[in-house]
């Protein structure tokens, strides 16, 4: 099976010079997780996620319109063609610990994307239980890669309570939960 029978056909992308206000709308209208960026020509610049605008916006302190996707979009992008095998475009999703694939034509310009969820809803039959081992590792590489960055950044801040461990984090007391008033019961 190749690519083109399984990708997203209907891709929005960004700009480099856009904000992160047009590129949340993007994903926001298209309901999707993120979108390829790409430059004055066209051709794929980088990929930005819901999740970098989210970082962003915590971390820069600013408004959205005042953020460029240049900015926080990643730069190395992990992308296939159309023509490519399926099960290629898995291994490179494992590899590179994504759950997204840009596919790009000949050009370098987006004309797809591919996602993992893609990937698990095509599996069925006789290699479904062959497949889900092999998702579950993709799985478990993702999880590792958010792992190691958690740690990253939790050693450069200097925050030795930063870890997924919660044995290792410090105790926080819960606010009392209050009774709900009479009109809501």
């Amino acid at each position: 099976m190749k690519v083109a029978d399984l990708m997203t056909r209907d891709v929005r992308s960004c700009t480099i010079h856009d904000s992160l206000n047009a590129a949340a709308r993007i994903m926001w209208d298209h309901d999707c997780g993120c979108a390829p960026v790409v430059d004055a020509h066209g051709k794929l610049a980088g990929i930005v996620t819901d999740r970098d605008i989210c970082m962003a916006a915590y971390t820069q302190g600013a408004p959205l319109d005042a953020i460029s996707v240049e900015r926080v979009m990643s730069p190395k992008v992990i992308s296939c063609a159309r023509t490519d095998e399926l099960e290629a475009a898995h291994r490179l999703m494992r590899t590179h610990e994504i759950h997204r694939i840009p596919v790009v034509d000949s050009r370098g310009k987006p004309i797809g994307i591919l996602s993992l969820s893609d990937v698990i809803n095509h599996w069925h039959g006789e290699r479904a239980a062959e497949m889900a081992v092999e998702i579950a590792a993709t799985f478990a590489a993702i999880r590792r890669r958010r792992e190691r960055t958690a740690a990253a950044t939790a050693a450069s801040n200097g925050d030795a309570h930063s870890s997924r461990d919660p044995a290792k984090a410090p105790k926080k007391k819960r606010p009392r939960a209050s009774k709900p008033s009479a009109d809501l019961r």
